[in-house]
């Protein structure tokens, strides 16, 4: 299996619960079986609406339609998850080890997005325009209160489907 694919949202049918303990997920109203990989990032919660994102962990056993495994909760807030939406994706499976697009904070936000050639081409002239691939998103608050924003291609690569609408951070657009 490559290190990324080509999908920001595989599929996101549910809810799920977390074991922290074990590692296990529990999913209601999921087909685990039928739509997902052993590889692929289960992102916990939404990362648009605040207090609601939880992290995201690489799958490592897939069960049944309603349960699978996670490889390691490093990457996760800690805070109880049930009941949760959830999304997968085939991001770069690195950057969920990475703390730097694991963790949030109050004043500073990274994530990883898949930019479609069409969201590229809608993100135009705004604080998101960047090419198609794997991009980082880090947005975080100067000394002078300004909100600034900061995008790296991490794979740039055609062919990403974001199976929605442009799938990019619900903030204002900055400088």
């Amino acid at each position: 299996m490559a290190l990324w694919g080509n999908n920001d949202n595989v599929t996101s049918t549910g809810t799920v619960s977390l074991n922290y303990d074990t590692g296990v997920v529990t999913g209601a109203g999921t087909t685990f079986v039928t739509d997902l990989a052993v590889g692929q990032v289960i992102r916990f919660g939404v990362i648009e609406k605040p207090g609601t994102y939880f992290g995201d962990a690489v799958i490592t056993g897939i069960t049944s339609a309603t349960q699978l495994t996670i490889g390691s909760t490093a990457g996760l807030s800690g805070a109880a998850i049930a009941s949760t939406d959830f999304t997968v994706s085939e991001l770069p499976k690195y950057t969920v080890l990475d703390s730097h697009y694991s963790e949030t904070q109050s004043d500073f936000s990274a994530n990883v997005y898949g930019i479609s050639t069409a969201g590229a081409a809608a993100a135009s002239g705004t604080a998101y325009e960047t090419g198609v691939g794997w991009v980082g998103v880090t947005t975080y608050t100067d000394n002078e209160g300004n909100l600034r924003v900061k995008k790296e291609i991490l794979v740039a690569m055609s062919g990403i489907s974001t199976g929605n609408a442009p799938s990019y951070p619900n903030i204002a657009d900055a400088n």
